[in-house]
């Protein structure tokens, strides 16, 4: 790997751990020494442009015994190594993206090790060993049908001898903003009136799920008529949402807490595997009790990324605390709520202002903004979740996917490998949402008392998934 051009030099050098991204480079160049790096404006979310470093080449994958090689590009942003890389597939004009569970259409790659990138346990390389894995279980790439062409490995038989074109063209796809809405109580019928309210979509689908307790809310949409709204109790009427929110519960009589929730499980073994296949580039907002349990269940049971399947979670506390800190207190930084929806949830801030381009990161806890932050948090314990306000959170999140805000929210995600968290549990933590789905901030050291109530959490959370028939 050539780094010794005066512009990938001069790009290098604005990197904010430059040490470590040049060790991390050379470690790519050991075992993928096909990768060219080379330098180029990268447009960031919020429209500003920075000259960053990028990698091209050409990932070897075997497929039904024949090796092929399959076109990628990674940016490196400024903040990498502790942030992970933009990963996208680079197709030429006689190939088209096969959209899955790990590419969206227009050719962006998504990944476990993505979505949990954890730095130094995280790297490039065991980053293109888990693309390769994916990418040998479902090839991303297909080639563009023609009158005479009907063999089935032209694709492979085109990629395997593919050279490298910086110029190559991109398939792209412009899906319409389409949200499904599952269930119809309370919450449902308020998170349909926020997101039409909030959010510029094209259509919203409510299904009312005959099973749930929470049934029957469709009726009133039903008689009034509202503009966009689409009514139906058939799970195909989702397909092709970018966004699917899932509200739904039943409650049985049972007297065990562990039978209560299982209840809910057995409902939603009954759908959610429908939602995943209609709509396999979705984000999935799970806001159905406990959520942080179901939202677990929704990722199982869908077989969709973590990335793409998030509970509302702790993200309607994290706005209150965000609001009071900024509006009563003059802070004028962001900070959210995390950990489990229950009182084991903790505060953490920002190390950033509200209107700073950077992304957000976690400060780690100081005896200085301690005192503030308990004072904040405390002022938002009275509020309550009411369906309305529930309702409008799950529409802000909504609104940063089909806007691709980038917008960090606390919501229920994969916590397992964030700040030194080892099982496999769902809990709040700060992501970055967007239109492809969640990336969290990476983890920092929580002082003693916060770090005690996450790994409470983590326990209870355990047991009881262990308890269920999934």
């Amino acid at each position: 790997m050539d780094l010794r051009p005066e512009n990938i030099q001069r790009v290098l050098s604005k990197y904010k751990f430059h040490d470590v991204v040049l060790e991390e480079l050379q470690k790519i160049d050991r075992i993928y020494p096909g990768m060219i790096p080379s330098t180029a404006p990268y447009t960031c979310s919020d429209g500003i442009q920075k000259e960053l470093l990028k990698l091209i080449g050409n990932l070897p994958v075997q497929f039904q015994g024949r090796s092929y090689n399959f076109p990628i590009q990674l940016w490196l942003l400024d903040s990498f190594p502790f942030s992970p890389p933009v990963c996208l597939l680079r197709p030429t004009a006689n190939m088209v993206i096969r959209e899955g569970k790990h590419v969206n259409p227009s050719g962006r790659i998504f990944l476990p090790g993505l979505h949990n990138w954890d730095y130094p346990k995280s790297s490039v390389v065991g980053l293109l060993n888990e693309m390769t894995a994916k990418f040998e279980e479902d090839p991303p790439l297909s080639s563009k049908p023609t009158g005479d062409n009907k063999d089935p490995h032209a694709l492979l038989s085109y990629v395997s001898n593919l050279q490298l074109n910086d110029g190559a063209s991109r398939y792209q796809d412009k899906p319409i903003n389409k949200v499904t809405v599952i269930g119809g109580g309370d919450l449902g019928i308020a998170s349909v009136m926020s997101i039409l309210s909030k959010c510029k979509v094209n259509k919203l689908v409510f299904i009312d799920v005959a099973e749930s307790s929470t049934k029957g809310g469709g009726t009133d949409l039903e008689i009034f008529s509202l503009p966009k709204v689409e009514l139906s109790r058939d799970f195909s009427a989702s397909a092709g949402s970018k966004v699917i929110v899932v509200t739904a519960n039943t409650w049985s009589s049972e007297q065990s807490y562990v039978s209560l929730v299982q209840t809910n499980v057995d409902l939603y073994r009954g759908f959610i595997h429908h939602l995943a296949r209609f709509s396999p580039g979705a984000i999935m907002i799970v806001a159905s009790q406990p959520v942080d349990i179901m939202t677990h269940v929704a990722w199982r049971q869908s077989g969709l990324p973590p990335t793409q399947v998030i509970g509302a979670g702790c993200n309607l506390d994290s706005e209150r605390l965000s609001h009071v800190l900024n509006i009563k207190l003059n802070t004028h930084q962001p900070a959210w709520v995390i950990g489990e929806l229950s009182d084991n949830k903790v505060a953490v801030m920002s190390n950033i202002g509200l209107s700073s381009s950077v992304q957000p990161e976690i400060a780690p806890t100081s005896n200085s903004a301690k005192p503030l932050l308990d004072r904040a948090f405390e002022m938002t314990k009275n509020q309550g979740q009411r369906s309305w306000s529930v309702g409008l959170s799950i529409a802000d999140i909504t609104n940063s996917v089909l806007t691709d805000k980038n917008k960090c929210h606390s919501v229920s995600t994969l916590a397992k490998g964030w700040a030194g968290i080892g099982a496999e549990v769902f809990l709040s933590v700060p992501c970055v949402i967007g239109s492809n789905g969640s990336t969290r901030l990476a983890g920092v050291s929580l002082g003693q008392e916060e770090d005690s109530k996450l790994r409470e959490s983590v326990t209870s959370l355990s047991n009881l998934i262990n308890q269920l028939r999934l």
